[in-house]
């Protein structure tokens, strides 16, 4: 069932999205080659709780066949796609690293990700990444009222295949709310003027996963991490959004906390 959310419930995901995009800002200058992953973990989870929230992702199972999620951000380095696990892990200049961030306020969930820079990196990972943030945004410029899931899916598919990139299709965006998952599931494909309308109160994330090779990816022994299957780089960028009258809000406003400059030279 698709829940729409009145305008009180959105101010209350409104606070909790700005205080995971206020994380990635708080974190960015710790990403840096040397940086261990473990200790980017640690001063996410410090954060968080020092905020009056809770995290998400820590313990999380979506089924009882896969093992609680033990930390607080999920990270993907370089090949990984999604759901990686930080550990002693050290970064290196030229990585590049996706970090997820999920934490419940008030009840209520925010969920973003962005892939930083560590350091300075290849062109070609300069440009994956520019074309992914592109991905974004262009699906979010889909998102209002009467238009339709396919036309969200369709735009990043334009944009990306275009680069002749890959979009990850086993994994899409998500309802959220009260739960980190919800309905309805959203698919980073499509075409134009199929799929469900979309309609004022609905909140959803957006999170395309693009590869620099093929679509294709496989499961890692610890049965999180995901990665590319050809071994070339992948990014992905995510922000939870609300269906409003005018269009579509931006819950996770990482852009007023991430320097674009700063994460390509951290």
């Amino acid at each position: 069932m698709i829940v729409l959310r009145s305008k009180g419930e959105i101010e209350a995901m409104r606070r909790a999205g700005d205080l995971v995009a206020r994380t990635l800002g708080m974190l960015q200058p710790h990403v840096r080659p040397g940086a261990r992953l473990g200790e980017l973990d640690r001063l996410v989870e410090k954060f968080i709780v020092s905020e009056g929230a809770a995290t998400v992702y820590k313990g999380y199972r979506p089924s009882p066949s896969v093992p609680p999620f033990p930390a607080t951000i999920c990270t993907a380095v370089n090949e990984e796609v999604v759901h990686g696990i930080p550990g002693r892990r050290r970064l290196r200049e030229g990585d590049v690293v996706g970090i997820d961030i999920g934490a419940v306020l008030d009840g209520w969930v925010g969920d973003t990700c962005y892939t930083f820079s560590v350091g300075k990196v290849s062109p070609e990972a300069e440009k994956l990444l520019e074309v992914s943030r592109d991905c974004l945004e262009a699906a979010l410029a889909e998102v209002r009222p009467g238009n339709r899931f396919g036309d969200v899916g369709a735009a990043i598919q334009e944009l990306a295949e275009g680069h002749g990139y890959g979009i990850v299709r086993e994994l899409g965006g998500h309802g959220v709310g009260r739960n980190l998952h919800e309905e309805p599931h959203i698919n980073h494909f499509g075409q134009r003027g199929h799929g469900m309308r979309l309609r004022e109160g609905m909140t959803f994330t957006i999170e395309p996963m693009i590869n620099a090779g093929t679509p294709g990816i496989r499961m890692m022994k610890d049965g999180w991490t995901i990665v590319t299957e050809d071994g070339k780089l992948s990014a992905q960028y995510e922000h939870t959004v609300a269906v409003t009258a005018g269009g579509c809000e931006i819950l996770t406003p990482w852009q007023r906390y991430v320097s674009e400059e700063a994460a390509e030279s951290a």
